[in-house]
């Protein structure tokens, strides 16, 4: 037939046309994304929230300029929540219970707080060198350079107990013992000499006073930061016995002097013994890594500042409100120093169920309600502890101030403001505990300086205005996942 094709009995005949290839279609490219999800499945899937696959993608040096050109998202944020949308939730039983990076032991908790509060006895044991006529601001004699004094070394060895803490948390014992053998006596000789800057006429033997306060809160900062605790106590127990001894009997000034400096002096030669025995031996890698920059322990001096600054007025409201003795103080200093103890156990005891919470829960919401139930818990147990402190104290003290509404409700605001300052401090958010505690403190000061309100009602206003910017902090900074990985 004409114009047909033959192709022959298997189709492969002289006149077959020329054999043309399919094009085959392309394969799909991987996506980027799919590869890193399927990479980081395990750890995607037990994520409660797009914000903690996001820490890990930071983690592991992920840049915003590399995720946009390698997986076309704007940053770590965006990626996040891709891969959190592209594996399913899957919360695997741990094969034992994980261990508790923040276990504490309550009777180290409660041993710490005992030795904040008794070198308080000092005052009723040393109330001879404290004795005169009111000073020019018509205040008990003593009581100005004694403050001067103590807040120097608060806002000092608060800053340098950070830097030890910081060599500490990098293995560093040496250097961290370095670092407190140059900086505490720096700390003393400081705090000693604003105490004489402040005092006045006839007020030599309080400045004296106020100088081995500063030694001794110079060794009390040695022995903290290198867990001595108990070494600490055996140094109190002189001046303890004599303040107990003073109840009962009318010590001869000279012996109480005496009780003051044997415990001053165990504790300045506990300090040296515990720094002779961190020196180094024969350095080693640690020598040549970079330390902590000492800008950064100056935002816990201020936090010191702030802090110290509230303790005291708190404590010595009723003594600038009234121009009466210090012994009116003493109940309201040994509750809050006292109640030290149990607040670093319950922060401790927070982190520990936050921790768990974050294991436990399977959504943000469920892990927000959570947080905020432990956080209920554990400030309500602190403020129990302070009222029940307070209560007692005020009952056992001779000539402590009647437990007026007032009083109770300044001291207890400040309690809330102390403990959730102290818990912004321990998730790193120190510059903004600092900062309120420093505006509180330089508002109290003010108005005691300006006659602009009375002492009594600006404590409790003033404290309870930070105790809210405070509550709002931890809401905003303790509501994220992210704030609780270890």
């Amino acid at each position: 037939m004409s114009g047909s094709l033959w192709l022959g009995e298997e189709g492969h005949g002289q006149n077959t046309l020329p054999f043309i290839p399919r094009q085959r279609p392309h394969a799909v490219a991987a996506d980027p994304i799919d590869e890193l999800a399927d990479r980081m499945e395990e750890l995607i899937a037990a994520a409660v929230h797009p914000d903690e696959v996001a820490a890990i993608l930071e983690s592991d040096g992920m840049t915003d300029a590399h995720i946009r050109t390698t997986y076309g998202r704007q940053d770590s944020f965006e990626l996040a929540e891709d891969l959190y949308a592209r594996v399913e939730r899957r919360y695997p039983p741990a094969a034992r219970p994980p261990a508790d990076p923040w276990h504490a032991a309550l009777p180290a908790c409660l041993l710490r707080g005992l030795v904040f509060a008794l070198p308080g006895l000092a005052y009723v044991l040393g109330a001879p060198l404290l004795a005169g006529p009111p000073d020019g601001f018509g205040l008990p004699a003593g009581t100005v350079p004694l403050l001067a004094g103590a807040i120097t070394g608060w806002v000092w060895n608060q800053g340098l107990s950070h830097r030890a803490y910081a060599w500490l948390g990098l293995g560093d014992r040496p250097a961290a013992a370095a670092a407190l053998r140059a900086g505490a006596p720096l700390g003393a000789v400081l705090s000693a000499l604003v105490a004489l800057a402040a005092s006045g006429p006839g007020e030599l033997s309080a400045a004296a006073f106020a100088a081995g306060q500063a030694v001794y809160l110079a060794a009390a900062t040695v022995l903290l930061a290198l867990g001595r605790e108990r070494d600490l106590l055996v140094a109190l127990l002189p001046m303890t016995a004599g303040a107990a001894g003073t109840v009962a009997l009318d010590l001869p000034d000279v012996l109480r002097t005496g009780l003051l400096l044997l415990s001053l002096a165990a504790a300045a030669g506990f300090a040296r013994r515990a720094l002779a025995g961190e020196a180094s031996g024969d350095g080693g890698a640690a020598d040549e890594r970079p330390g902590p920059r000492l800008a950064a322990s100056v935002p816990y001096g201020l936090f010191g500042l702030g802090t110290g600054v509230l303790v005291l007025y708190a404590a010595v409201a009723d003594v600038f409100a009234d121009g009466a003795g210090a012994a009116v103080a003493a109940p309201s200093a040994v509750a809050l120093t006292l109640s030290m103890g149990p607040a670093e156990w319950l922060l401790y005891r927070f982190r520990s169920e936050s921790l768990a919470g974050l294991r436990a829960s399977t959504t943000a919401y469920g892990f927000r309600k959570a947080t905020a139930l432990t956080l209920a818990v554990c400030l309500s147990g602190y403020l129990a502890i302070l009222f029940a402190l307070t209560v007692v104290g005020t009952l056992l003290w001779p000539g402590a101030p009647d437990l007026g509404a007032l009083r109770l409700t300044g001291l207890l605001l400040t309690g809330m403001v102390l403990w959730t300052a102290l818990l912004l401090q321990s998730f790193g958010a120190v510059r903004s505990a600092a900062a309120v505690c420093c505006a509180a403190g330089g508002v109290q000061v003010l108005t005691l300086a300006t006659g602009a309100g009375h002492p009594r009602t600006v404590g409790p206003v003033v404290a309870g205005v930070a105790a809210v910017v405070l509550a709002g902090l931890v809401g905003a900074l303790l509501g994220r996942v992210t704030a609780h990985r270890v």
